[in-house]
């Protein structure tokens, strides 16, 4: 039974750059299925608890259409979902176009990829070094371009074109935006894909715009504004997430130095390393919305038909209940893996390109730079808690020079 009066919204406040927001510790001990009162005045339930945000994942019983639930990150009304947006569908739909993007990431198809991954990250770090010691700003030199180039590889946009959906990707992830603001994002964003679309069909290529355009089974066939919308979300959650994993993890790699210490002398290491930066960081602050369908039962509190349901994601990832000492870095932990790409039948469908992404990456940074730091004071590093993906604005690094140039045997990196 809970005790605490109602949350008045969600924790926001971090005290550590790198930790959940404050709040989630207490509500976890005390009401890990806590009543909480969203910000437009709808009261729901916050799941802070390893176990119950699982299972809660897990249970058909909750829903991810939208357009029933509370708000609950903003008083105001939700854009309008595009067509083909499948992570706020329920079955049938969300399993009809996840299965029509499924087969361009697939296990084989990302394995054939990680040759132009290492070959982007060469071609970067090689620019990084022309400096001659820095400094540089790691997100836009390393940890922006290199996500952005594969997931414009995958899906078949021009990269020339990433000033502008990088725009508006910030755009949509900017939780302080007005929803007239979003919505006039969104549209923005649909017309860069429905422009893309009309060129690939004139010019097909190997991507995934262009088997959707043309697939092998006519029921396959979908609108373009139904592939705007699948690729556009792509698109954004290709890059960002990515992107903002490289840089804060490099940062906290870097405030951790005994743990880095750590990889660099068993790069082994690596699967191991990714998989706690990606439970530490809990870089999604917002996420698993649901609405419950019936009457349902977690963690011992009934939840109501009708009843919105928010599972954090940073506090299930530093539950002390899964998690030895779940504040501290340790890249050789070998604990339960983590809810940092979701669970259930709404699991990241790239979390396999972002895990192999990341080893690379981190691998040959720290292999190429050996003494790589930061070029401002800590304090100095500005966070971006105001996006529903939490990162850093930049991050200046210097390393001194000539930078030594290590190579590991490719039986060293699993993918």
């Amino acid at each position: 039974m809970n005790t605490l009066s109602p949350l008045q919204g969600l924790p926001l406040h971090r005290s550590d750059p790198f930790s959940p927001p404050d709040g989630y510790a207490k509500v976890r001990a005390e009401a890990p299925v806590s009543p909480i009162v969203f910000p437009d005045g709808n009261q729901g339930w916050l799941l802070t608890r390893h176990a119950d945000v699982k299972a809660m994942l897990a249970n058909p019983s909750f829903s991810s259409v939208r357009e029933k639930a509370a708000r609950t990150r903003r008083t105001e009304g939700r854009p309008t979902p595009l067509p083909g947006a499948f992570f706020t569908m329920d079955p049938p739909d969300h399993t009809r176009y996840r299965r029509l993007a499924a087969s361009r990431f697939a296990v084989r198809k990302i394995k054939a990829l990680e040759p132009k991954i290492e070959q982007y990250t060469r071609e970067h770090l090689d620019r990084m070094e022309e400096t001659g010691g820095g400094p540089v700003d790691l997100v836009t030199a390393y940890a922006l371009p290199i996500p952005s180039l594969i997931i414009c590889d995958l899906l078949g946009v021009p990269y020339d074109a990433r000033d502008d959906f990088q725009r508006w990707s910030l755009s949509i992830l900017d939780t302080e935006l007005s929803e007239e603001e979003q919505q006039r994002t969104i549209l923005e964003g649909t017309e860069f894909m429905l422009a893309l679309i009309e060129d690939k069909k004139k010019n097909p290529s190997d991507d995934l715009i262009s088997d959707l355009l043309d697939p092998s089974e006519e029921k396959d066939r979908i609108s373009e504004f139904e592939i705007a919308g699948m690729c556009g979300l792509m698109l954004m959650a290709g890059h960002e997430s990515t992107s903002n994993m490289l840089s804060l993890g490099t940062l906290a790699a870097l405030r951790n130095p005994d743990q880095l210490a750590l990889l660099r002398s068993d790069p082994s290491l690596i699967d191991t390393a990714v998989e706690e930066l990606l439970r530490y960081l809990s870089i999604v602050q917002f996420n698993f919305a649901r609405l419950a369908t019936e009457d349902v039962e977690i963690g011992g509190q009934l939840i109501k038909a009708g009843e919105t349901v928010v599972g954090s994601m940073a506090a299930a990832n530093h539950d002390p209940e899964v998690y030895t000492d779940p504040h501290r870095l340790r890249l050789d932990r070998a604990e339960e893996r983590n809810l940092a790409f979701g669970h259930g039948i709404h699991l990241c469908i790239g979390h396999q390109l972002a895990r192999v992404e990341m080893k690379v990456t981190y691998l040959r940074l720290f292999e190429r730079f050996p003494t790589l730091r930061l070029a401002v004071p800590f304090e100095d590093i500005e966070f971006r808690a105001n996006s529903v993906v939490y990162g850093v604005n930049s991050l200046p690094v210097a390393w001194d020079a000539p930078a030594r140039t290590m190579t590991l045997p490719r039986d060293r990196m699993t993918t």
